[in-house]
Order: structure tokens, then C-alpha cells, then sequence
């Protein structure tokens, strides 16, 4: 089963299998989808379809989920950041005299920052929905490349042979239906991404990374620092339902030049509800000259 429509490509990764959907013709636009339990690339797709209309989109299935590698390993703000900097490698060679535009989903926004902080001349914007890093008025700026990762806790939730089991229980279709309507803010979710949602969680090693995930292992503790080392245009959007809304840390970008702001009246994932109207002022932003 596909999460999207596209042609399922094979990326060459230090990080093992990965792969990522393609569509479309134009210049290179990369989107990445959320983390959670029952993540995938099929969370970005109304994104896909409609930017597959004026561009060539690749949705990357990060490390641990999707149709890329689930082997037991350690899933690190690190891994996730050379998935998305090996794609975009990928797409560099095939679109060689043209910068990517890139958009990216709750944590996912701080792997895809950590990359165009890493290597700005592969980015030529960022889209940031609903990212991490900004609740409440604390900084995080920790040392380089630290986490908020608990190794006692991982290992308590993997266990001596329960983490599989701990894992069945936490993506029951009931219980991701419950953290889907605490994502969109109401009981109108996308029922096409609950399915997939569904069917991913129950492929071979799907446990892995969302326990991972659950020990804040993906969770940078320095994000601060990297969100104020973004030099390229930004554009943050976010929602006013659910449980995503506390967003008073982009206080701190407001007087920035390079950063914009959208507030929809949607819940964490406006692109869903807003499908047409997400797209347009994303294209809009793209199309914009900004000089870095």
C-alpha cells in the first residue's frame, strides 16, 4: 500500500533504505511529514497533490516509518537530518542550477532548519507548519546537537520483549483516531491519512522509531539556536484547534526579515483543511525574491 500517488523512488542514504514519492514537473519542492506513532508521507498529502500541479514535489518517508528502513536503532535529530540532506542531495542531482524549496511539519520543521542551517546553499525557503520549539517563552539553546532524550526511559518502554506490545496498544484504529481528533481540533479528520495511518502501524519493525519518538530522543534541546541561525525565507503557519495552539516562542522571529506568519483557523495541520487556500500562499511565499 502507497501513501501517495506518486513514483515510490529509492534514495541513496548513510541511513539505510530510504525512500521518497515523486510527482510532477518544475522546479524541486521537498516536503516532510510529522512524527508520531503511525507517521508517514501520506501526512502531507493534499501538499503533494497540489504542488505536484506546478512543481516536481518529493515526499520523503523519514528513517523508521513509511516505506523507508524500521531496523532497531536509535532514532536521533542527527539520523532524521541526514535523511532529509541525503534527499536533498538526490534532488540536487537532478535539478542541478536550482535551490529547493522545502516544507516541513510539527518536529519535523526542527530536522528540516538543522539541514538548511547545515547546508543553506541546497534551500531556498522554508515552509514551517506547526513547529516544535516554540510553546511557552523558554529558550532551548543547549549545547550543539543535544536532546531532550531519556535513555531509562527507552529502555522502560522497550522492555525485556513488551515494546512491541506497549506499541499494538498505542496504535489500536481507535486510539489513533483519538490523537488525530486531538490533531485537527474536531472530529473531521482526513479519513484517506487515518487509514494509511492504520495500515503503516502494522508493517514489520513499525515500533521502533515512535518509541524513540515517545523518550524524547527526537527532540533537540538546542532548536532555539538553530531557529535564529536561518538566514533563507521562512514562512511559519499554524492552527488555532487542538492540542498544537501555544506558539508564543515565535515572538522571538517576529522582527525578523526573513521570517512570515499565517495563522489559520484549522487545527495543527491547516494544509487539510485549507487545502487551496495553503496552496496558494505557498506559492505566493515561493514566488517571492528575497535576497539572503
Amino acid at each position: 500500500m502507497q501513501a501517495l500517488s506518486g513514483v515510490l523512488h529509492t534514495i541513496p542514504s548513510k541511513t539505510g533504505g530510504l525512500s521518497a514519492y515523486v510527482t510532477g514537473q518544475g522546479s524541486p519542492l521537498l516536503l516532510v511529514h510529522t512524527v508520531n506513532a503511525s507517521a508517514s508521507a501520506a501526512e502531507v498529502r493534499t501538499v503533494f497533490e497540489r504542488m505536484g500541479q506546478h512543481r516536481t514535489v518529493y515526499a520523503i518517508d523519514l528513517p523508521g516509518f513509511g516505506a523507508s528502513e524500521r531496523t532497531d536503532r536509535l532514532y536521533t535529530p542527527r539520523l532524521m537530518t541526514d535523511a532529509i540532506l541525503d534527499l536533498a542531495d538526490y534532488i540536487h542531482t537532478r535539478h542541478p542550477a536550482q535551490a529547493i524549496d522545502a516544507l516541513a511539519a510539527s518536529l519535523s520543521c526542527e530536522f528540516l532548519a538543522r539541514a538548511a542551517v547545515e547546508q543553506p546553499l541546497l534551500f531556498r525557503t522554508l515552509s514551517l507548519v506547526s513547529p516544535t520549539g516554540m510553546s511557552g517563552l523558554r529558550l532551548r539553546q543547549a549545547p550543539s546537537g543535544s536532546t531532550y532524550g531519556q535513555g531509562w526511559l527507552l529502555a522502560a518502554l522497550k522492555g525485556p520483549g513488551w515494546g512491541r506490545a506497549l506499541f499494538k496498544g498505542l496504535t489500536r484504529p481507535s486510539v489513533i483516531r483519538y490523537f488525530l481528533n486531538k490533531t485537527w481540533g474536531s472530529r473531521d479528520i482526513d479519513e484517506t491519512m487515518f487509514d494509511y495511518a492504520v495500515w503503516t502501524t502494522q508493517e514489520l519493525g513499525a515500533e521502533h522509531a515512535p518509541l524513540c519518538f515517545l523518550s524524547a530522543q527526537m527532540f533537540s534541546a538546542d532548536i532555539t539556536t538553530i531557529y535564529d541561525q536561518l538566514r533563507l525565507p521562512v514562512w511559519m503557519s499554524h492552527g488555532v484547534r487542538g492540542d498544537f495552539v501555544d506558539y508564543r516562542g515565535k515572538a522571538r522571529f517576529a522582527t525578523h526579515a526573513n521570517w512570515q506568519f499565517t495563522i489559520f483557523n484549522s487545527g495543527a495541520l491547516p494544509y487539510f483543511e485549507y487545502a487551496d487556500d495553503f496552496a496558494e500562499k505557498m506559492l505566493t511565499f515561493m514566488a517571492q525574491r528575497t535576497e539572503r
